[in-house]
Formats: C-alpha cells, sequence, structure tokens
C-alpha cells in the first residue's frame, strides 16, 4: 500500500464516473455532448489519494442548461451504480456562480475548490471555477484565512494532538492529515510558500497507515484505536506497536511544525493581523550574533560557534518570541557534533534559561527539535524523540513529557536553592526509557556524561543523578507506606542527604506529576507528598545557608588599610572582580549599579565585611557590543559613585526604559524568606526572583532606604533565575527584630513586583 495504490484507486473511480457520465446523459437528454457539465474532484479524491475505505468527494457543475428534473435525473443515474456498490459517494451540483457565493460562505468549501480535479466533462467550465477560487483566495484572503484558522483551532480542541494521543484520529487531530491537506491547499492559493517538502514522508506515512486500518477493518475510520496498533504494526512492517505510534509521533509533529511555520509566515506578510497583534518590524539586537527581525530570534550562522543558537534559543524563549526557521535549518547544514567537549560556562546557563522560561520554551525547542539541532548538542535525545507511552495515565510522548516536566518546574523555581539543578533534572528526569532496564537506574547512568558535558562540578552532578534515580521516590513512599512509621521516613533519609536536595526531590516530583497529567497527581497524593517531606525535614538537621567566604592575608592588609582598591581578572568569556573598599550603608547597591551601567552582567557575588571594609568578589560577563572592563577606569567610576550616587538611580532608570522593547514572559513572582537563627550577628534574608536589568541595585537600594545594613551577600545568577542570600542587620548593629524583618520583606516583594 501506498502512493501507487492509492493514485490507482483514484484512476479507477475515474473512469468508472467519466463512462457513468456520458451513459446518464446519453440516456435521459440524448445527447452525450460534455458541453457545459462536468464532474470534478475535490478534497484527497481531487489529489488523487484515494484510500480504500474513503467517500468519493465530487462536484456536479453545470450551466443551467438543463431542466430542474432532467438535471436530477442524471444526477441520480450518476450516482446510483456507485451506491450500489456500497460506495459512499460526498457530492455537491451546482452552477458556477452558485459554486462561487458558496464558497465565499463556507471555508470548507473555499478550501476543497484548491485541490479541484476534472474528471470528465466541461474542461474550460471546470478551469473557470478553480480560476474563481485562486482569485477569491486572493482578494478575500483576510476573511478566508481567519475563518481557516478559527476552524482549525475548534478542530484542534476537539481532537486534541495526534502525536500526544494513545488512540489518536489520524486524520482530524492535530498534526492529521486534514492538517497536510491544509497545507497543500495553501501553497496552491498562493498566498504563502509551504515547506511541502518537511511534510511529504510524514503524510504518505500517514496516509498508509489510514490505508492500513481501512483495509483491516473494513471500515471507513480515522481513529487508531489501541487494540488495532498491534496489527497495523505488523501489517506495515513496524517491529510492534511503540514502534508503529513513535513514527506516528514524529509524522504528526513534522505536520504541526510545518504549520506553525506556516502561519507565522502568513502572519508576518499580513502584518500580525491574523493573530491580533502588532508586527514590529524593525531590527533589535538581542546579542552578539542576535536579532529580533519581523517578530521573531534570528541568528548568524556560524559554524565556529556552535552554542550561538543555544543563546539565540535562550533570548527568544526568555522573550517570548519564535527562533528563526530558517536560521536553525541554515545552522543545521553546517554544524558539527559536539561530541565529549565540555560546554562553556555560557553555553550551559543559556541552556538553563531556555528550559527556565516556562510555556515558551515549548515552541523554541520544537524548533531546535524539528531542525535536528538537539542532537548535535545533547545526542541522547534521539533515543527518546517521539517515544511512545502506552499508559493511559501518560498524556506526552517521553521527550515532550519531560519537556513538559520542566515547564512545570519553571514555576517552582522559588522553592528550590538551586532552580538550574531543578531544571536541568526535570528536562533529563526519564532520558533513561526506552530500554527494558529500570529506566531511574538507566538514566542515573545515562545522565552523568551528560551533565558532565554541559560543564557541571561533580557534587552537582551526584546530585543529578540521585534526582533522576529517584525522582519516583517520594510519591511511591508517600502513597506506599505508613507516614506514622519511623522506617517511612528513614527510607527517605537514607537517600536524601540534605534539606536542599529534599527540596529538590519534592519539587520535582511536583513538576512530574503535573505534566503526566491530573489522573497522575491528585491533590491527595500531593498532600501526602507534602506530608511526607514536612516529616523528613523535620528528622534533618544541619544549617541550609550557604557558608560565608572566608578572607586571605593580601584582602586582610587591604581592608586594614582602608583604602579602596579594583582588581580585574580575564577569564575568557567572564571577568573576576575584586573591590575592597572601606564600608558604608548602600555599598553593594552603589557597586552593583556601576558594574549595571558599565553594561556588566552580574552572575555571582560574594561580599562580606572585615572591620570597617568590605570584601566584595564579582563574576561579570560584558553585554553585547560593550567593551572590556578596565581596571584604572572601573576604580574612578566606583570612587565617583560612593562620593556621590545621587545621579545613578536616574541613570539606571533610563538604561532599564531601553530594555522594555517587549512584553516579560508570565514567571513565578519572587520568594522572600526570612532566616531569624541562621546567624548569631544577622537576619539572613533569601530572595528568589527571577533575573532582569539591575535586580541587585534595587534590592539593595530597598534595603538601604529600610535604614539597616547588609553585613555580607552571596549572590548567584543561574540562567535566568536569581538567587540573593543577605545577612542584614540595624545601622548600630544586630539582628533585625520579627517586626522590622517582615517589614523590609515587604518593602522587597512590592519593588520586585
Amino acid at each position: 500500500m501506498g502512493s501507487r495504490e492509492r493514485r490507482a484507486r483514484s484512476n479507477e473511480r475515474d473512469r468508472e464516473l467519466s463512462a457513468l457520465l456520458i451513459k446518464s446523459l446519453d440516456s435521459i437528454s440524448g445527447s452525450i455532448s460534455l458541453e457545459g457539465i462536468a464532474i470534478a474532484a475535490v478534497g484527497g479524491y481531487g489529489r488523487g489519494e484515494l484510500s480504500p475505505g474513503s467517500d468519493l468527494d465530487i462536484l456536479i457543475v453545470h450551466q443551467g442548461q438543463y431542466p430542474e428534473t432532467m438535471l436530477n435525473e442524471i444526477v441520480n443515474a450518476l450516482l446510483y451504480p456507485l451506491w450500489d456498490q456500497g460506495i459512499k459517494v460526498d457530492y455537491s451540483v451546482r452552477t458556477r456562480s452558485e459554486t462561487r457565493a458558496t464558497a465565499r460562505l463556507d471555508i470548507r468549501v473555499a478550501l476543497g475548490l484548491l485541490d479541484l480535479r476534472i474528471i470528465s466533462g466541461d474542461a474550460r467550465l471546470l478551469e473557470a471555477i478553480a480560476n474563481d477560487a485562486r482569485e477569491d483566495w486572493r482578494t478575500q484572503s483576510t476573511q478566508y484565512l481567519l475563518a481557516l484558522r478559527q476552524a482549525q483551532k475548534d478542530r484542534h480542541k476537539r481532537s486534541g494532538e495526534l502525536a500526544y494521543l494513545l488512540e489518536p484520529d489520524l486524520k482530524e487531530a492535530r498534526g492529521g492529515l486534514r492538517d497536510a491537506s491544509t497545507l497543500r491547499a495553501l501553497q496552491t492559493s498562493g498566498l504563502v510558500d509551504v515547506a511541502l517538502e518537511k511534510i511529504s514522508q510524514a503524510e504518505s506515512l500517514l496516509m498508509n497507515v489510514r490505508d492500513a486500518l481501512h483495509l483491516s477493518t473494513g471500515k471507513d475510520k480515522d481513529r487508531l484505536f489501541f487494540i488495532e496498533q498491534d496489527r497495523i504494526a505488523l501489517d506495515l512492517g513496524f517491529k510492534d506497536a511503540d514502534a508503529l505510534m513513535g513514527a506516528v509521533a514524529h509524522a504528526a509533529r513534522s505536520i504541526d511544525y510545518c504549520l506553525e511555520i506556516t502561519w507565522n509566515r502568513i502572519d508576518h506578510k499580513k502584518k500580525g493581523f491574523l493573530a491580533g497583534k502588532k508586527s514590529r518590524s524593525r531590527e533589535v539586537t538581542l546579542g552578539k550574533g542576535v536579532r529580533v527581525i519581523a517578530d521573531e530570534v534570528t541568528f548568524d550562522v556560524d559554524a565556529s560557534d556552535p552554542f550561538l543558537a543555544i543563546r539565540a534559543a535562550a533570548l527568544a524563549a526568555q522573550h517570548g518570541l519564535p527562533l528563526s526557521i530558517e536560521s536553525s535549518a541554515a545552522l543545521a547544514e553546517v554544524i558539527v557534533d559536539q561530541g565529549t567537549g565540555v560546554w562553556p560556562r555560557e553555553a550551559r546557563e543559556n541552556l538553563v534559561a531556555l528550559i527556565g522560561a516556562g510555556q515558551s520554551m515549548i515552541p523554541v525547542w520544537e524548533t531546535l527539535d524539528q531542525e535536528e539541532l538537539l542532537f548535535h548538542w545533547l545526542p541522547e535525545w534521539r533515543e527518546v524523540r517521539s517515544l511512545p507511552q502506552r499508559n493511559v495515565l501518560h498524556r506526552h510522548t517521553v521527550d515532550r513529557h519531560m519537556v513538559e516536566t520542566a515547564v512545570c518546574a519553571a514555576a517552582l523555581t522559588r522553592r528550590v536553592h538551586r532552580p538550574d539543578l531543578l531544571l536541568i533534572s526535570a528536562l533529563f528526569h526519564d532520558i533513561g526509557k526506552g530500554d527494558s532496564e529500570d529506566h531511574s537506574i538507566r538514566g542515573e547512568r545515562l545522565i552523568a556524561p551528560l551533565v558532565t558535558r554541559l560543564g557541571f562540578p561533580l557534587a552537582d552532578i551526584e546530585t543529578i543523578q540521585l534526582l533522576v534515580r529517584h525522582h519516583l521516590l517520594l510519591p511511591a513512599t508517600a502513597t506506599r507506606r505508613d507516614l506514622n512509621d519511623p522506617a517511612t521516613i528513614s527510607t527517605v533519609l537514607s537517600v536524601v542527604p540534605d534539606i536542599e536536595t529534599l527540596e529538590l526531590l519534592h519539587a520535582l516530583s511536583i513538576a512530574d506529576g503535573e505534566a503526566t497529567g491530573r489522573a497522575a497527581w491528585t491533590d491527595w497524593k500531593a498532600g501526602l507528598v507534602s506530608d511526607l517531606v514536612s516529616r523528613v525535614k523535620a528528622a534533618m538537621s544541619g544549617n541550609t545557608i550557604a557558608r560565608q567566604p572566608e578572607f586571605s592575608d593580601e584582602q586582610i592588609a587591604i581592608a586594614h588599610s582602608g583604602v579602596l582598591t579594583v582588581k580585574i581578572e580575564d577569564r575568557g568569556n567572564e571577568f573576576a572582580i575584586e573591590i575592597i573598599s572601606p564600608d558604608k550603608p548602600g555599598l553593594l547597591s552603589i557597586v552593583s549599579g556601576v558594574l549595571h551601567l558599565a553594561r556588566l552582567d552580574v552572575r555571582s557575588a560574594h561580599t562580606l565585611s572585615y572591620g570597617t571594609s568590605a570584601v566584595m568578589k564579582w563574576i561579570v560577563q560584558p553585554a553585547p557590543h560593550s567593551q572590556v572592563p578596565h581596571q584604572e577606569k572601573l576604580q574612578k567610576e566606583v570612587e565617583a559613585a560612593i562620593l556621590d550616587s545621587s545621579s545613578l538611580e536616574s541613570r539606571i532608570n533610563e538604561r532599564i526604559a531601553a530594555y522594555a522593547q517587549y512584553p516579560s514572559i508570565p514567571v513565578p513572582p519572587p520568594e522572600i524568606e526570612i532566616f531569624d537563627d541562621a546567624a548569631t550577628f544577622a537576619t539572613v534574608i533569601e530572595i528568589r526572583s527571577h533575573d532582569k536589568p539591575a535586580l541587585l541595585f534595587n534590592i539593595g537600594s530597598a534595603i538601604t532606604r529600610c535604614q539597616i545594613d547588609i553585613r555580607s551577600a552571596i549572590v548567584t545568577t543561574l540562567g535566568a533565575e536569581a538567587i540573593d542570600t543577605l545577612y542584614v542587620t540595624e545601622i548600630s548593629g544586630g539582628a533585625l527584630s520579627p517586626v522590622r524583618a517582615l517589614q523590609v520583606s515587604q518593602r522587597l516583594a512590592q519593588i520586585l513586583r
């Protein structure tokens, strides 16, 4: 079975209909003249792709030359022999003007006319109707496209996504044959160039599966039920039903991807009207080699910079914009595999930023997947790509489930101290599937070399391995063991070494459950897991706050001198800056503001008071097109700002306003936690927030306005997430009272909204 058989089937029906038309004209009108009357095929039959059980979709057109009674007799004489054979015929009888009027009111008719193919009769009449259809698609394009998009959305809502359904409708579901025929019709309309070469194999596969289903069941049905999948797989030469459904899922994703590309092209051509938004045609630079053009993120195709596309993907996802198909496809032609080389830190952080973008990650990730860029960076992904999960609890294929888990995890990043480890673990937690071995054990083994390539240190690698190996531990224990039994708590304690890891495992369990679906993650199960985590936390001991850094002898000597010093160390993609200065209230905010104005992005910072001085260690990355930091110049700028910081805020606000060219993507609200007993001399404030320009400056300024002092700080930026741990005291010294701590927390919450 295949396109040759479908074409032969169509040709056979053509010959039969041609003979019936001549016979009916001769017997009823006494003439076999075909002038002014014709039969045309539309839909799949019009494309010559007739499946075994499909209806014959035909249009009978005439010029009104026959009396109504005679016309009805001709039509009946044409159709009854087909009906007597049990052939289903979907037909309409219209004049040229009636056909045009109907098409203008019914998008299904308008779409079908683009596949119009003559079977028999007056070719000039049918050519005129085809020309009418193409002209109306040009002149009524906005009306037609709006109607088509709405009909498509309604159909997708009814039928779901073919790639992720256990029992999909091969025709009507998203990514199915109806969408493929829509793409071919849009190409015929001339309104947009459609990349049909991207879907030809996918469409052929779905049609072959549909043909096998028709032949196997003897019925005209398009839904592939679970019980029939093994038989269809055998008929088509697949190893088993999993292999069949994996191929079906991959085909559906290819068609759906092409559909998204096509609608994006139409929308850009229509200036955003179809999407209900205003198009921005101005080119905007987002980073080195990365720009926004026509509302999508494009990037330079540079084989010498294999991670440029990850940076572009992260920026696209963080701005809620699509990643350029053309740029991605062009890079796929020249990129080489990255092998076992360790990723630079910037590439790893861009991957984390991409994963942490939430819902806007999905279309960007799909572009990287469909253009096969992912496999050059993450070859392990190929084994789980479109891998089906024949389990009623799961909604998605393995790869899409992991992406959905990462999306859910992005909403939980405020709950953990290491959001980067959560996001990476979420994206790869089921990487061990696709083999008979326990997927958690296999995943633990596979994830180690993967995250080693990403450049994580050994301690982080071990944590990620633990999370992947035991991502089912909490829900399995909570739902299968007595929580009042101390042995249950001991089971978790024997695996999880500390509270930070427990928080990560809890968040991963929630994300995994939510991504699986409500059937798997009920309120009852969530409550049991939360109860278990609370009991395990109560049994744990140890301080979860990061230890403060110690001083070197040189730093102590400089601090005693009371002289401002600045040292800069070039580390390739980033710079380490050490600043030792006489301490004063607001110093952290002042220095971070100077770095921001110098277009230096803070990736991490450690600052600690020593006597009357502050020792600050900053890791920064220059923004695109900015200058390399110069030690003497930076020292002068810091000195000037310490003497007079009055203009800092207005200058920073001007810079921030320049960033606000695109709407921000939805992110979880910031979390502010107060630890009253985590330090003997200070109150500890921990802030977890989505990173944004001048974040640390705004936090420091707010604290200074509250008339309290930052004695030390540990600042970390992980991808697009910031975690700031601040040790604060009253100006006169001593920890904050609970009331004062609450006031500061509320003030920070206001400025971070």
